[in-house]
């Protein structure tokens, strides 16, 4: 290209090239690139010369090159794949008429702050610093999936709006990033997909509105983070999907918003997280799943907790905020799969981890309850006694109330009306307290019972006796070893 060819804006940016200074076409500093369509043109650059310099540009001795422009009107495609660019790039500010085409490029660095694209192609693009979007405007498909970044990409307060054909808004999957990525303030039409990335720092997405009602917003499958993801104060809407995520770090969703009513807003099965924080934010709208999730400690805050749950095969170490049983219950009992006994166990273990054995226990009890009501007709009758009697094993006490109710009542009622002996001769005193107990004790004989025949009523209330000892041993019997074995 010679430089006769060139008009007067572009002359201005070959001639900062070499040396590495910046051309800044700005009226003024905050002047918006969105009317950069409107540009004329003393500020209008053409895509073919900006490849000729990052390509082939010319050199001086002692200098290092870059190019640095700001608020151009870039013309035609920026065509650079497969293309090897040795110095940074910084076209920010500035308004691209066309989809830059950077697939499978390799740069030193790329920054694009502040500038207005139709979408950008830059689909396993190598990065040897960082990548900086921060404020873009994008009407269009980002596509940066199988790219590779050594440093950090940086997205802050950037908006993208996907083209309505179908595609993902962001598509940040399958990449490999060695710093953090950084995306606070996030705007985004569309799907946002970041599934089987790999993130060697955090990610932050704090005060992002990801929009795309009914369908998946955040495609985040397979995610690897070696720190924390931050979605503080995040609102979707559509769903998450966290399957088979790994994050190291916390996974921070405080004062979140999160909504996909009639289905899931949020699922993250089978993922492996360090921290999940949940808390301060409305009730979902819309299920949380965390089936066979693995996490070393769950921050649940109740009043965050969607009216269906799934949370068959969660695993958890800490369950924060310490919160009675009377509040956390009701989390277990929303559960889609209905009666889950390990989501029981797990809040038991929680409990029993902080030394809170009642409270465990009262989990226990209304995991008995909650199964009670998944039986046949016979097998509910004889839990309703066995809640009623023992409270399960749970409350051993219960047996012992009955049985002194029990035994005042048959003293009562025997003492003001000695049963006739069997034999008189041969009968020893007759003693109402231990004639009592003899009915109801089904294994002790004190030679009471055997010796006197009561008759009428009494004889009646002798047989209810004997019944419900046999039920309170039984009860008994199995609440203690309910006991052992869940010690």
């Amino acid at each position: 290209m010679e430089i006769n060819n060139l008009t007067p804006a572009e002359r201005r940016v070959w001639r900062a090239f070499p040396r590495g200074e910046a051309v800044d076409f700005r009226a003024a500093d905050d002047e918006d690139a969105a009317g950069g369509a409107d540009w004329g043109p003393e500020r209008t650059v053409r895509a073919s010369v900006l490849r000729f310099l990052m390509l082939n540009g010319p050199r001086e001795d002692g200098e290092i090159p870059a190019l640095k422009l700001a608020g151009a009107r870039i013309t035609g495609v920026l065509a650079l794949q497969y293309g090897a660019v040795g110095h940074a790039v910084r076209l920010s500010h500035c308004h691209f008429d066309d989809v830059p085409l950077l697939y499978g490029c390799r740069l030193r660095q790329l920054n694009l702050s502040n500038s207005v694209l139709p979408g950008l192609t830059a689909a396993t693009v190598h990065v040897e610093a960082v990548l900086r979007l921060t404020d873009c405007r994008v009407n269009g498909p980002v596509r940066l999936g199988g790219a590779q970044i050594a440093g950090a990409l940086f997205m802050d307060r950037a908006e993208i709006v996907a083209d309505g054909a179908g595609e993902p808004a962001l598509q940040l999957n399958h990449m490999s990033i060695g710093d953090d990525l950084w995306a606070p303030g996030l705007r985004a039409h569309g799907e946002v997909r970041l599934n089987g990335t790999s993130v060697a720092g955090s990610v932050n997405l704090n005060d992002a509105r990801l929009s795309n009602p009914g369908d998946i917003v955040l495609d985040a499958q397979t995610l690897s983070v070696e720190g924390d993801v931050h979605l503080r104060r995040v609102h979707t809407f559509g769903w998450i999907g966290l399957r088979g995520a790994r994050i190291a770090g916390r996974l921070d969703f405080s004062y979140a918003h999160l909504s996909n009513p009639g289905d899931a807003a949020l699922r993250a099965s089978s993922s492996t997280i360090g921290e999940l924080w949940i808390r301060k934010g409305p009730a979902m709208e819309g299920a949380l799943t965390l089936r066979r999730a693995q996490i070393d400690e769950l921050f649940l805050e109740p009043e965050s907790v969607p009216d269906e749950v799934q949370f068959n095969g969660l695993v958890y170490t800490s369950l924060t905020p310490q919160e009675p049983p009377a509040r956390r219950l009701p989390m277990l009992e929303r559960d889609r799969e209905g009666y889950v006994p390990h989501a029981y166990e797990q809040l038991t273990a929680a409990y029993r981890r902080i030394g809170d054995d009642y409270a465990a226990r009262q989990v226990q009890l209304a995991k008995q309850r909650r199964r009670r009501a998944t039986l046949p007709w016979y097998g509910r009758l004889w839990g309703h006694v066995q809640d009623a009697a023992v409270g399960y094993g749970f409350h051993p006490l219960r047996a012992g109330v009955w049985l002194v109710s029990l035994l005042a009542v048959g003293t009562i009622a025997y003492g003001l009306h000695h049963p006739p002996p069997l034999k008189a001769d041969e009968a020893p005193r007759f003693n109402a307290l231990f004639f009592t107990l003899d009915l109801l004790l089904p294994v002790i004989s004190f030679g009471q019972e055997g010796a006197f025949a009561p008759s009428g009523w009494y004889q009646w209330l002798s047989y209810a006796l004997i019944i419900a000892g046999w039920i309170l041993a039984t009860t008994v019997f199995a609440g203690v070893t309910r006991t052992v074995n869940r010690q």
